[in-house]
């Protein structure tokens, strides 16, 4: 890998996504819109500071995911990344390049939800709100590295899309956030800790319930920093050159 290629490729994502403004709007402000929908769902009630935490790991994660999925396929059906990797550049420096650029956003992108979530819909926590941001980048960098991966598998921009209730979907259904993963069948809990969503609720879950969480939390992002290492490593794997 090459430091000053991955950098360059980080640079260039940001630049093309500071063009595009609905990216930009779905990045930064419909995770802030889907929040204050359910704090007005819930409004005077303590199921939003319940699920409030966990929905700000959840919802960047899926709005990155359908981000990098698309703008990766983007790269391969323009050509873009078969003239990228004529070059010097390798996969792995498009890979980390495309992950510190995403993340950057991601970064932005929490801080953004975290302070809408807590200031204007009122979200409650007992630990500490730096935390709760560090997680929610976690999240959404996990969304980045899994959109990575998807669109390896990904021949049009639909299916790429199409790729989310696949990679998405159980996750939601059994991290915990629908019914306490110690109450699911044995099956079901089995494959829910097999899932880096799970880790990453547990996470936030321990940051709204506990003041002092930093021990549990470090674990769990720990295994979250685990699956985005292995989730870019297939994705450079599986990345091909042009879609077919």
């Amino acid at each position: 890998m090459n430091p000053g290629l991955t950098l360059a490729t980080a640079g260039r994502v940001l630049r093309q996504v500071r063009t595009d403004h609905r990216t930009i709007a779905l990045i930064l402000v419909v995770p802030c819109v889907l929040l204050g929908l359910l704090a007005w769902i819930y409004l005077d009630t303590p199921i939003f500071d319940r699920i409030g935490p966990a929905l700000l790991g959840v919802f960047p994660m899926v709005v990155m995911f359908i981000v990098t999925s698309v703008a990766t396929l983007r790269e391969r059906q323009s050509g873009t990344l078969e003239r990228l990797l004529t070059t010097p550049m390798g996969k792995g420096d498009f890979m980390i390049g495309y992950a510190i650029g995403f993340g950057l956003l991601a970064t932005i992108q929490a801080l953004v939800a975290t302070a809408f979530a807590v200031w204007v819909c009122g979200l409650d926590v007992a630990g500490p709100l730096w935390l709760l941001v560090v997680v929610a980048v976690f999240d959404a960098v996990l969304g980045t590295a899994l959109g990575l991966l998807a669109s390896g598998f990904a021949r049009t921009e639909f299916q790429a899309v199409q790729f989310m209730p696949a990679f998405i979907l159980p996750q939601f259904l059994l991290c915990g956030l629908i019914a306490p993963r110690d109450s699911l069948p044995d099956f079901l809990r089995f494959v829910s800790d097999l899932l880096p969503l799970s880790y990453a609720v547990d996470a936030m879950k321990e940051i709204a319930a506990s003041t002092d969480p930093l021990g549990a939390v470090a674990r769990d992002l720990g295994i979250v920093a685990g699956f985005i290492v292995v989730a870019l490593a297939l994705a450079s794997m599986t990345l091909s050159r042009r879609s077919p």
